[in-house]
């Protein structure tokens, strides 16, 4: 049953406007009758009933409410180094699908993509979008916003914090482990940082240590960005989330 997500709170009649609504009636041909579950933004889930149709609006009875809570206790944020278009829409829907509550997108100096502002929206604007449909794929009950995106000194400024754990994955770290980090940061949100195709700096990694970030090992192979950011998510919803459940 087709997953949407409703800016407002569920009610006995509630109307999808938009895209949403322009795909039920113009790619989906649906009809009075058919049903669809609806997530509103307190995150309840609802069974609802098409009703009614008008122009680029589809009015939905609701038929039952449900108690479907698909989010992982843990508050894990993703801070992905930007990577070359098709690599980098990989990770936002696999991070989504993953359980990511946020995406934050950012410059660093090895990074190959060099945006101008107009570009930068763009790209913010179909990672958002990726993300909303990964989300009504794999049946979330939160979206995950995908921010603007920052430089590396923004993004360590904006996460500073006794309630944070920032985690960088660095091929020049040896021992320190994505685990070993958890166990001293349970309640905390964590951020975990993924540098780009060429990795960071000397002087990247002195920072985000200076910031009060923790450098870990993924393992003894040097791991592909794309590939880091999949293996250290599902490793910290293994350890602190909902994979090992």
């Amino acid at each position: 049953m087709r997953r949407l997500f409703y800016k407002g709170m569920l009610a006995d009649t509630i109307e999808i406007t938009g895209s949403d609504a322009h795909h039920l009636m113009h790619v989906m041909r649906a009809k009075a009758g058919q049903e669809v579950i609806v997530v509103d933004d307190a995150g309840q889930v609802g069974r609802m009933e098409m009703t009614a149709f008008r122009e680029e609006a589809v009015t939905m009875q609701l038929k039952e409410r449900l108690a479907a809570n698909t989010e992982s206790p843990l508050e894990l944020v993703l801070a992905q180094c930007l990577l070359k278009a098709d690599k980098m829409d990989y990770v936002v829907q696999k991070a989504v699908e993953l359980g990511v509550t946020e995406i934050v997108p950012v410059k660093s100096h090895n990074c190959v993509v060099r945006y101008d502002a107009k570009k930068a929206a763009a790209r913010q604007q179909r990672w958002q979008k990726i993300a909303e449909e990964a989300a009504k794929q794999c049946g979330r009950t939160a979206l995950t916003e995908v921010t603007s995106i920052v430089d590396l000194s923004a993004l360590l400024k904006d996460f500073s914090g006794e309630d944070t754990e920032i985690v960088f994955c660095y091929e020049n770290e040896a021992d320190y482990t994505v685990k070993s980090c958890l166990q001293s940061a349970k309640g905390k949100r964590l951020v975990l940082l993924i540098g780009p195709e060429g990795g960071f700096t000397l002087d990247e990694a002195a920072a985000v240590q200076a910031a009060g970030g923790r450098a870990v090992t993924l393992g003894p192979r040097i791991l592909r960005a794309e590939t880091a950011a999949v293996a250290a998510i599902t490793v910290a919803q293994y350890e602190n989330g909902d994979l090992g459940a």
